[in-house]
């Protein structure tokens, strides 16, 4: 509803502007065409950029700023910088060189530079004569005659002229919306914000917010901040004004978890409590006791799973934890309560490791695992799906093709997804519905990338957590060195030597491009390479372009010894389980995040002998690059190497957000922000109690309230 209006006769009084109207409704209720200068076309532009409501403007915050509040002397400046300056035209000519310029020489008394234009009307030229005093807000950059600026932004020096009082920001903007109007669309949603501010939604009387201003002060000082403010605590999001915005979208963020979590408790799910001994005759089976921390875990799991309310619980661990082990412990509960149990992995290779896994576990404890991946020829997919239709498949194991429109399953009871990361929102959820009419499966996540406590709280508010914090015994740390590439032919050395003591090794080939093709030429290239170099190891070569066959028997000889040498892709980074090879080559180790590093390292150092990973890389590194080298030189502990990844790459890179579907923070850094996590949550639990609250918070920072979020 728009603000209430008297009726007056329009011959008798000035039609007020419509920035200068009462804001009778609140300001998320506003529209944006109550503003000046906001058509149905214009806003129609707007609402491409989430502008629909007055509200939306002041939360369409700056992303840059440039301070035009003084002015620099010209005999101070240094390439690089973005200044304010004063300066008297000396001299002013067209010249014609390679292209038409415009050449003003300007200076101020303490220095001077030159004003370049490409692009001028003669008009232009004209007014820009010796003697006329201008303003200019420009990069300075170094020129062929000194310091000069291209296309500066200009004003002409007028008497009594103020400078500006606050830094000018920069915003997000689309076609047909320019920083100009969004400045000015920001001004007058700041002029009605002083005669109504938006709705305070976090409790007030908190202490937790002891310190931090109100949210019209912070509003007001991020959209226009004053002179002499830090820039860079606004560039770096740790000023007071940016700092209260953050905690206020970590609640909305967190809320919106929350309220998810108890939706999910409005579902049904099978509730899952066998009597029998299936999971103890798995145990004897394995030939190994479960770990203090995997014992820990299934009793959580199956606690879990013993309510008829869905369970949804992610499951990390460093690499060699023992998370399969736990997931087999799982299905054996479900399938002895009589309901199937689906496997998800998000490769071929490490769903065919499962299926190996599972198989060689449970067939001989009566229970059929199934398979059903995309490379199935038509006859054997039918197969599958039909035995998974009739219940005889009491597991089954796959990839994407798992949750196909065709596939049904006749009592899915637990859904086990495995690097869950490496799916989409809509692809989980799609599993999900695989269930019985009416009800839904629980679900138990993997992920053998370690998460940051703090992240994984707030990332993932409405999943329960369990953690792997013990390795299996026997396992031994991982000797790391990094090494320049162009060693290599000493690298190839000590892989004959390795071999010669009876050891396997690995040798992963990497490239900056994401591309199947491109990655399976550098492994060829390589295996020749090293067949040449050691004609007498016998050598095997794994990449993704090979046929699920081949790789599974190339992978085959490699676990029985038959091979010495595995030259590979990254299609190895999970799921690869060979106790005795015990060296590791990862070339263009530098190219590589850290967690993808620890996961490769991962495939050695599982049997007894002591294991290497030798990261050989391209010189020069960049800073960052010669930083991750050195932590995965420095450490094996894989949540220590998550924290590092989290404050190198930050929360999207290491949630993997572009699959998971998770909030992406208009303020907010997971990474930067990781102190202010415990103010969050007692601020949320605040407004729990709340539903208007939570809603109105839910809507202003992220839009739907019912928007699905990462795991689900």
């Amino acid at each position: 509803m728009g603000p209430a209006m008297t009726a007056r006769s329009p011959s008798k009084t000035k039609k007020a502007s419509r920035a200068d109207t009462p804001a009778a409704s609140s300001l998320d209720q506003l529209a944006i065409t109550q503003l000046n200068g906001v058509g149905d076309k214009v806003a129609a532009k707007l609402s491409g950029l989430g502008i629909l409501t007055v509200q939306d403007v002041l939360f369409h915050l700056p992303m840059r700023y440039q301070d035009r509040t003084r002015i620099r002397q010209v005999g101070t400046l240094l390439a690089g910088e973005e200044v304010m300056v004063e300066v008297e035209v000396d001299v002013s000519e067209v010249v014609i060189r390679r292209r038409r310029s415009l050449l003003c020489r300007v200076s101020d008394g303490t220095g001077s530079l030159t004003l370049r234009f490409f692009h001028f009307s003669q008009k232009q030229a004209a007014s820009l004569a010796r003697g006329t005093r201008i303003r200019c807000f420009s990069e300075v950059r170094k020129g062929p005659a000194g310091l000069e600026m291209v296309h500066p932004e200009y004003t002409f020096v007028r008497e009594s002229e103020s400078l500006p009082d606050s830094l000018t920001a920069f915003y997000p903007a689309t076609d047909g919306v320019n920083q100009l109007m969004l400045r000015k669309l920001t001004d007058q949603a700041l002029g009605l914000m002083e005669k109504r501010s938006p709705a305070e939604l976090l409790p007030q009387d908190s202490e937790a917010l002891a310190g931090y201003p109100n949210l019209a002060t912070a509003l007001k000082t991020v959209h226009r901040p004053p002179a002499g403010i830090d820039v860079d605590s606004l560039l770096d999001g740790s000023h007071v004004a940016l700092q209260r915005l953050a905690i206020e979208e970590l609640v909305a963020h967190r809320l919106g978890l929350l309220q998810q979590r108890l939706r999910r408790r409005d579902n049904q799910s099978a509730v899952i409590a066998p009597a029998g001994d299936l999971l103890e005759r798995l145990i004897a089976r394995l030939g190994f006791p479960l770990t203090g921390a995997q014992a820990r875990v299934t009793a959580e799991i199956r606690e879990g799973m013993r309510s008829a309310s869905p369970m949804l619980r992610l499951l990390q661990g460093d690499v060699g934890a023992g998370k399969t082990v736990v997931a087999a412990a799982a299905a054996a509960l479900c399938v002895e309560s009589g309901m199937q149990v689906a496997i998800m992995a998000p490769t071929e290779i490490l769903a065919e490791q499962h299926l190996l896994n599972f198989t060689e576990w449970f067939e001989p404890l009566g229970v059929e695992v199934g398979w059903l991946s995309g490379k199935l020829g038509a006859r054997a997919r039918r197969d599958a799906i039909e035995a998974i239709a009739l219940g005889r498949s009491g597991i089954v194991v796959g990839t994407h093709a798992l949750f196909q429109q065709d596939v049904e399953f006749s009592n899915l009871g637990l859904a086990i997804v495995d690097e869950q990361h490496r799916f989409g929102v809509h692809q989980r959820m799609a599993l999900r519905n695989k269930g019985v009419a009416g009800q839904v499966p629980h679900q138990l996540i993997m992920t053998a990338t370690p998460i940051p406590r703090t992240l994984a709280m707030t990332a993932y508010a409405d999943l329960d957590l369990s953690v792997l914090d013990e390795l299996p015994p026997g396992r031994t740390p991982v000797n790391t060195v990094a090494v320049e590439s162009s060693r290599r032919g000493e690298v190839a050395t000590r892989i004959a030597a390795a071999i010669a003591e009876g050891r396997q090794v690995y040798w992963v080939c990497t490239l900056i491009e994401e591309s199947e093709s491109l990655q399976a030429e550098a492994a060829e290239d390589t295996s020749l390479w090293l067949q040449e170099s050691m004609p007498q190891v016998r050598t095997g070569l794994v990449h993704g372009r090979l046929k699920s066959q081949e790789k599974e028997q190339v992978m085959s000889l490699f676990k029985q010894c038959q091979l010495d040498l595995l030259v590979a892709t990254t299609v190895i980074e999970v799921g690869v389980d060979v106790p005795n090879a015990s060296l590791m080559v990862i070339e263009n180790a530098e190219r590589l995040g850290l967690s993808q590093l620890h996961q490769l390292r991962g495939r050695v150092g599982r049997g007894a002998a002591a294991s290497t990973c030798i990261l050989l890389y391209q010189a020069p590194l960049t800073k960052t690059a010669h930083e991750r080298l050195d932590i995965m030189r420095n450490t094996n502990d894989g949540f220590v190497i998550a924290e590092k990844d989290l404050s190198l790459r930050g929360a999207g890179e290491v949630l993997g957000t572009r699959q998971t579907g998770a909030a992406d923070f208009r303020i907010a850094d997971l990474s930067r922000d990781a102190d202010l996590l415990g103010v969050v949550t007692v601020l949320a639990d605040g407004v729990l109690d709340s539903p208007a609250g939570v809603a109105a918070l839910i809507r202003r920072w992220i839009g739907d309230e019912r928007r699905e979020y990462g795991a689900v």
